[in-house]
């Protein structure tokens, strides 16, 4: 099917959906899950199609992989959208004029998302899960690379929805066709949203190319920065765990931050990383302390272009600030506004910490890889948006709605 006729269906559809009721829909996203369990083999031979197309080496690779155990999270996290309450139709603001008119400010869907994506088959599932429970159609342009997972994937979820008696057409993918992005980020008058997750190449790519309105989810360019009063074992911990958790996530660490005077501590808070045979790319000072206490073959001195650089594998830099205020200076320089984290015991410093950093998500004596949608207690994300119009942080279902004003009467004119 041609482009031209996804965006007419799609957009005919959209009114449909707009009107089935949340019950229903849940009954889909519950099918939906028992289905991914029931046919998690299939969705696995598929998936290793992909991957045998894909160097191992290649930070997508661990995104694109799907298991067993990544399925079974795929499904629960369908069955917690699925427990959610529906956004739609709710009152945020209702006042009654002199007149006796009535005036309802009401949340509805946006009508039609196009999502454009990389390596990441779980993005599948989690955009449709969030858009259907949000009243809103999707169009998926998922990488080239993960192109024979998506399209089981979808199968899926357009078996899901007939068996429920609903139009399959409130999901498409669409083909590997690099020029049908093209056609998709102009479509203004069938979509009404395009949310871009991938690299900062795609991200820049949508931002700068499309007439429809885009909300950016950006590159994840982390840093932890590791006060002169900093618990070490809170510090060991949170750095591990924020750098080697998943390392092809966007909110894995990418920068360690270190005050001067816990220089000592560096070879106990990097204890860990060396088990996980992560790179350092270390300034100076952190190298000078390190090159007697790291793997010689894991350590190597920093450049500028390291600082600004997300990742996406076991590797990290080191910079040794000598306050907060340079800490917050280097965040400010390199940050992508995703997530920033301190670890500190000092509450004056960690206050201001999280009043002057510029980020979606700010962490106190906290890992950021908590930063995701089910972590949040929102059940799925849609993506974690780094600016600040709309919506800002995991989006999840009220992020991807709007408002609508209902006026109600009873014959009331406007004088003139």
């Amino acid at each position: 099917m041609k482009l031209n006729e996804i965006l007419h269906i799609t957009r005919k559809a959209s009114k449909d959906l707009a009107c089935v009721e949340t019950e229903k829909i849940n009954l889909v996203l519950l099918r939906l899950a028992d289905l991914l369990e029931e046919k998690s083999s299939e969705v696995i031979e598929a998936n290793s199609k992909d991957c045998a197309r894909m160097d191992r080496n290649n930070p997508k690779y661990d995104r694109l992989l799907l298991s067993e155990e990544r399925i079974k999270g795929i499904a629960s996290d369908l069955r917690n959208v699925a427990q959610l309450p529906s956004p739609l139709g709710k009152v945020l603001q209702s006042t009654e004029r002199p007149n006796g008119m009535r005036i309802d400010k009401v949340r509805v869907p946006f009508g039609v998302i196009g999502v454009i994506y990389e390596a990441r088959p779980n993005v599948t599932i989690d955009v449709f899960s969030l858009c259907l429970k949000s009243g809103n159609c999707c169009i998926l342009k998922g990488g080239s690379d993960a192109y024979h997972s998506n399209e089981y994937l979808v199968s899926l979820i357009h078996q899901s929805l007939e068996e429920n008696q609903l139009n399959p057409r409130f999901v498409s993918l669409l083909s590997t066709d690099r020029k049908e992005v093209e056609e998709l980020l102009h479509a203004v008058r069938y979509v009404d949203l395009i949310i871009p997750r991938g690299s900062q190449q795609l991200i820049q790519f949508v931002r700068q190319n499309a007439t429809v309105p885009v909300i950016e989810t950006g590159a994840g360019i982390c840093h932890t920065y590791f006060d002169q009063y900093g618990d070490i074992e809170k510090g060991k911990d949170i750095i591990t765990n924020a750098k080697t958790r998943r390392v092809s996530v966007c909110n894995a660490l990418d920068c360690l931050l270190l005050h001067r005077e816990r220089l000592s501590d560096l070879p106990t808070l990097t204890r860990e990383l060396a088990k996980e045979r992560v790179v350092i790319h270390a300034d100076k000072a952190s190298f000078e302390i390190l090159k007697n206490h790291y793997p010689q073959d894991l350590l190597v001195e920093a450049t500028e272009e390291d600082y600004g650089t997300e990742y996406l594998s076991l590797q990290m830099s080191i910079k040794t600030v000598d306050s907060l205020d340079q800490a917050l200076d280097h965040i400010d320089q390199y940050s992508s506004r995703h997530s920033e984290a301190i670890v500190s015991e000092n509450k004056e410093h960690c206050d201001i910490f999280c009043r002057k950093v510029d980020a979606a998500a700010v962490y106190e004596n906290v890992s950021t890889a908590f930063t995701d949608g089910a972590q949040f207690g929102l059940g799925a994300e849609i993506g974690i948006s780094t600016q600040k119009l709309h919506a800002r942080g995991p989006m999840a279902l009220e992020e991807i709605t709007t408002y609508k004003w209902i006026v109600k009467g009873d014959g009331q004119i406007r004088p003139k």
